[in-house]
């Protein structure tokens, strides 16, 4: 696979080659599916350019995590046909997979997912899916588009029934029906606020094996401002990775993607939020196998 002419963080070239790395960052700014503010299509390049800015060590892992390998690919050109697009991207997850490696897909809309997901359901006959998210993405479809960033949970349904969604403070009414209907793992912003929600619990209902989709609107405008369908009230930086600590040491995350930032030139702010948190979730995936930076006296 060709690689990226932005790096991910910007390490020594030979931490970035891809048959020595560990995880892989591959670029999907596909924006077809969005239903009201764009940006989305940019966004990967953004989070490239800001990750250059990200400190190597991370004083939660106390090591430099970029020494397990963070290889990036190029970004591909991306059909504008959502049915192609979603192949597209299965068969470039498919490779990565294939080569043993820790894909993180940054998009893009959160349409993508659907292409992901279809990989995973092909190496993982039993896996489920965490959301975190403002909103449920569960209408059947949404302005006449199956593939519509609105339908992303009902599509990944059709493939896994395990599904967790985390985060969630927009829905319609059709939404709601089907998560009373089939009784769906659903934990509101002000459950998870009041502490209604036994995370534990939850994940012990999932099997093992779980992909991570997390939309960056999941978050508070404090965090991240720029997303194309915002929702007021989402987590705390610490709340969000309190959260994921907790999914990663308690299941096997064998995928994940980070969908719906949108680049806005004023705000360079979200960008960089996203790409430490790319950064987080790979320390958190590696964290048996780090070893500790010896820091000088």
């Amino acid at each position: 696979m060709k690689p990226h002419a932005t790096p991910f963080l910007g390490p020594p070239s030979e931490f970035c080659e891809f048959n020595r790395a560990k995880a892989v960052v591959l670029p999907f700014g596909y924006e077809g599916g969005v239903s009201y503010g764009r940006g989305t299509a940019q966004a990967p390049q953004a989070v490239l350019e800001a990750s250059q800015q990200v400190e190597f060590y991370d004083e939660d892992r106390k090591s430099e995590i970029f020494r397990i390998g963070i290889a990036t690919i190029a970004e591909p050109e991306i059909p504008e046909d959502p049915k192609q697009m979603v192949a597209q991207l299965a068969r470039l997850t498919d490779d990565l997979l294939k080569a043993q490696k820790f894909a993180v897909v940054v998009g893009g809309d959160h349409s993508i997912t659907s292409g992901y997901i279809q990989t995973i359901a092909k190496y993982y006959p039993k896996f489920g899916v965490i959301q975190l998210d403002a909103h449920a993405d569960l209408r059947p479809s949404y302005q006449d588009d199956l593939l519509s960033h609105a339908s992303v949970m009902a599509r990944i349904r059709e493939i896994t029934p395990h599904t967790l969604q985390i985060g969630i403070r927009s829905m319609d009414i059709t939404e709601a029906e089907c998560v009373q209907k089939e009784n769906l793992c659903l934990c509101t912003m002000r459950q998870w606020r009041r502490g209604r929600f036994d995370l534990k619990a939850a994940l012990s209902t999932l099997p093992e094996k779980v992909f991570i989709t997390l939309d960056v609107d999941v978050f508070d405008w404090s965090v991240i401002a720029s997303t194309g369908t915002p929702e007021p009230g989402g987590l705390g930086w610490y709340e969000a990775l309190d959260l994921l600590e907790t999914i990663f040491t308690t299941k096997e995350v064998v995928g994940c993607d980070v969908v719906e930032l949108s680049y806005q030139p004023h705000d360079p702010n979200s960008p960089f939020a996203v790409a430490k948190l790319i950064y987080k979730m790979i320390g958190m995936k590696f964290a048996k196998i780090l070893e500790p930076t010896p820091t000088k006296k």
